[in-house]
């Protein structure tokens, strides 16, 4: 029995689709932990790309299940059209199983996203306007719809109306929005609670009868931990928690169980929204590296900040999440540089310091300190053991992992399922 938790270790976007596709090979059944469609996670098959945002990268595995667990929150249009979507390109769905516990996005809940999101200077947090911060706060105020609720009219009726007694009066009130039509909105969703219908069931019994009977599960995370609402940037942040920790909030399985934690970190740096970022690049290596990696978000399409690697967040989040290996990403994009630096140290207020302020906020005050090391300047993207890369690849490699003192167990060098290379 194994349960393997796959954690993003910088602000997103680190490749977690492609990972957690490569993982479910061996594992039994794959479980969504939290986020919403504020995520996106790409994998490529052969020529096929998917891009899913709701439905569990594990989908792709057909005859396992792949579950959306409690700390995930839903959009029902989102994940109705991904299952069309999915079906309509041979890809069953049958194994799709969502939490009746998991929270509703509703129309009230991005209207509110939109409405914030346009406050000027540091209060513009740049989300993505999807509604996840308004439904997960309702969450926590006990004020929330869950899946479930809609599969029953009345109760879906009685907490959509109490609801809009007080959504309207802040929408209209505060934002001068014309607010949320109920009627409209019953008739919508509950459209959705009858496409949702056969995939509503708990996961919690799947899950344990894979445990007792000894089977791998492998938890899925959306973004990344330096997004954590707790110890990330704050307030630049997401809602949910994106840390190992947060598998076991997001769908009740026992932090005991858990036997293998892997952090997926990108071979450079990379974020979307405002907020601190010590190693960002915004000359014309940046926007190389961007156009080389294809950085740009799998959700909103925004271009994503780029910058070199840092090695004092990547100790942090290593505290933070205690992982046992970590899985490289996309090192193919550095392919054609002379020279690649890494953040190795901060200047903060006249020290040298190798761990982040207090205050993660804080760390755009830093200076980062870089040592270079050389570039390999050759096509990896199809090499499939370890030992063939470059001498420069492997001495970048290397450094990493003994810097963050995490061992390496994969490279992923290219978009395709194929394309990963497991470190002997």
């Amino acid at each position: 029995m194994t349960v393997t938790v796959i954690a993003g270790a910088q602000w997103g976007d680190e490749g977690k689709g492609k990972v957690t596709d490569y993982f479910t090979l061996k594992s039994d059944a794959v479980i969504r932990v939290q986020g919403g469609n504020n995520a996106g996670h790409t994998v490529v098959i052969d020529d096929e790309k998917y891009e899913l945002h709701l439905v569990p990268s594990g989908i792709l595995h057909e005859e396992k299940p792949a579950m959306i667990g409690d700390g995930v929150v839903i959009n029902p249009a989102v994940i109705t059209g991904e299952i069309k979507n999915l079906k309509s390109r041979g890809i069953s769905c049958a194994n799709l199983k969502i939490s009746p516990r998991a929270h509703v996005v509703m129309p009230y809940h991005v209207a509110l996203d939109e409405m914030r999101e346009v406050r000027p200077g540091k209060f513009h947090i740049g989300t993505t306007k999807r509604g996840i911060g308004p439904v997960y706060a309702d969450k926590a105020a006990r004020f929330g719809i869950r899946v479930g609720d809609l599969l029953d009219r009345g109760e879906f009726e009685l907490k959509l109306r109490h609801a809009l007694t007080e959504k309207n009066v802040l929408l209209r009130e505060v934002y001068g929005n014309p607010g949320c039509d109920p009627m409209r909105i019953m008739g919508e969703y509950l459209e959705y609670a009858r496409e949702l219908a056969p995939y509503v069931i708990d996961p919690l019994p799947i899950v344990r009868d894979i445990l007792q009977k000894g089977g791998n599960l492998l938890a899925e995370g959306a973004q990344g931990t330096l997004l954590d609402i707790d110890h990330g940037t704050y307030p630049y942040v997401t809602s949910s928690h994106p840390i190992a920790a947060g598998a076991c909030l997001g769908t009740g399985i026992s932090p005991r169980a858990i036997d293998r934690v892997v952090g997926i970190v990108k071979a450079y740096l990379t974020r979307v929204g405002e907020g601190p970022f010590p190693t960002e690049l915004t000359d014309e290596m940046g926007e190389d590296i961007r156009e080389k990696g294809g950085e740009f978000g799998t959700t909103t399409g925004r271009p994503r900040r780029v910058g070199w690697l840092d090695l004092v967040l990547l100790n942090y989040v290593n505290q933070i999440n205690g992982f046992d290996d970590i899985v490289l990403t996309k090192l193919d994009v550095l392919d054609d540089l002379d020279e690649i630096k890494v953040c190795v140290a901060y200047n903060f207020k006249g020290d040298r310091i190798k761990f982040p302020p207090g205050d993660l906020g804080r760390i755009g005050e830093c200076e980062p300190v870089y040592q270079s090391l050389p570039g390999w300047n050759a096509p990896i993207g199809e090499i499939a053991n370890y030992n063939d890369l470059p001498e420069n690849a492997r001495k970048y490699i290397e450094f990493i992992s003994k810097t963050a003192n995490v061992p390496i167990s994969h490279i992923a060098c290219g978009k395709k399922r194929r394309q990963m290379i497991p470190v002997e």
